[in-house]
């Protein structure tokens, strides 16, 4: 990368002038002034104070509001803005938001959460690694991982299971080849699915004789107190997980989805990507947002993608522990990576076969794969009842 390249970097993750200087000067030996600097951003075209229109804001975030953009409050609303390329100040996004969604608005601030004192050295000094279960009802499984100091999301990934300790591993393992190394520490609660990471974690650690290396480089502990992953989840419920729970309780109260085999597999068939989809916005969202100043001036501000990247403008390191390639291609006995196919082989055979021969869509929205769960739970239902066909896993 050439100096042009690490300042749209910096440039993009949200920096201030004064701080992109900072990170030029301390991780690359690059000085400039602030007057080259600007000179440089007006060049391409990058400016931190242009606005777009109002008219495009409104549109943009009345289209937001329509899926799980309608759980958002302005701050992530704004976050999402600002991914879209749109420059437009938080207050006006707090207005249209409180315009167009006068109810949401009104809730949101009527459960704010309180806040827990945290302390943690410095990005990848620990790991927080928990699974979540609202939609485990209906078939589909979320596990995530967050650094401690930066909180930002190393993964978020849904899959038909959490349970399984090779496929949480390989969470951990394609995070670990990612980056090249692993965190000093790695925290989770006492459910059995995290064995593989402990075990992987213990041995890329082995050889380290600093005060966590070996046994000590993983933690065992109760939910309740893995802080850092168990608040964001409550982050997790309000902007994304609410709007696809809503949706499933209102198909089951309607009785068309009684949670057998049939159901969540088909859940798994009709909304596992679309719902991947909307993690993955929601942790990128998250990732980029800036994080306020608390009452606990030990714990850092500003944006969880700048603070891990850029350990040094917040007075800290990055703690990462390298480890070598022929060390992270043994674990891969400990895992099992996801498939692309989720639900069962089967059934996929059947639903790919009837959505040919009906022409029917794969799905781009919510709403349109409720009706493709619907249009498939119909015939499947019609086809049994008529060739008594079971299914290989149906109990």
């Amino acid at each position: 990368m050439d100096n042009l390249d690490f300042i749209k970097f910096y440039f993009n993750l949200g920096l201030s002038y004064n701080n992109i200087l900072e990170a030029l000067s301390v991780r690359h030996n690059v000085i400039i002034s602030m007057k080259t600097l600007k000179r440089i951003l007006k060049k391409n075209g990058l400016f931190l104070r242009r606005h777009d229109t109002l008219e495009d804001a409104v549109r943009f975030i009345r289209r937001e509001l329509r899926d799980s953009g309608g759980l958002h409050g302005y701050r992530v609303m704004h976050a999402r803005c600002q991914e879209k390329g749109m420059s437009i100040r938080k207050e006006d996004v707090r207005i249209i938001l409180s315009t167009l969604d006068p109810e949401g608005t009104e809730r949101r601030r009527s459960r704010r959460l309180s806040r827990r004192a945290y302390f943690a050295k410095g990005p990848n000094f620990i790991w927080h690694v928990d699974s979540y279960d609202k939609l485990k009802p209906f078939g589909i499984c979320i596990n995530g991982a967050i650094d401690g100091f930066s909180r930002r999301m190393l993964w978020l990934n849904a899959y038909c299971t959490s349970s399984d300790p090779k496929v949480v591993g390989g969470y951990y393992l394609e995070t670990a080849q990612e980056l090249g190394g692993c965190a000093r520490i790695v925290r989770t609660d006492m459910g059995t699915e995290n064995c593989s990471i402990r075990d992987m974690q213990r041995h890329l650690r082995r050889n380290d004789t600093d005060a966590h290396g070996g046994e000590r480089s993983f933690m065992y502990g109760r939910s309740t107190s893995n802080q850092r992953i168990e608040s964001w989840w409550g982050f997790l419920r309000k902007e994304c997980v609410d709007f696809w729970l809503g949706h499933f309780h209102r198909l089951k109260d309607e009785g068309d989805f009684v949670g057998d085999f049939l159901d969540k597999n088909l859940m798994l068939f009709c909304f596992l990507a679309l719902i991947q989809d909307d993690l993955d916005l929601t942790k990128n969202t998250w990732n980029h947002h800036l994080i306020r100043p608390s009452k606990n001036v030990h714990v850092p501000h500003g944006r969880p993608d700048a603070m891990y990247t850029i350990p040094e403008l917040y007075g800290t390191e990055d703690y990462l522990c390298p480890v070598a390639e022929e060390d992270l291609g043994r674990c891969e006995e400990y895992c099992t990576h996801r498939h692309v196919i989720a639900c069962d082989d089967d059934l996929f055979i059947l639903c790919t076969s009837i959505m040919a021969e009906k022409n029917f869509q794969v799905p781009g929205d919510a709403y349109m794969a409720i009706d493709l769960y619907l249009s498939l739970r119909s015939e499947l239902i019609r086809v049994f009842d008529l060739d008594r066909v079971p299914f290989a896993h149906d109990t």
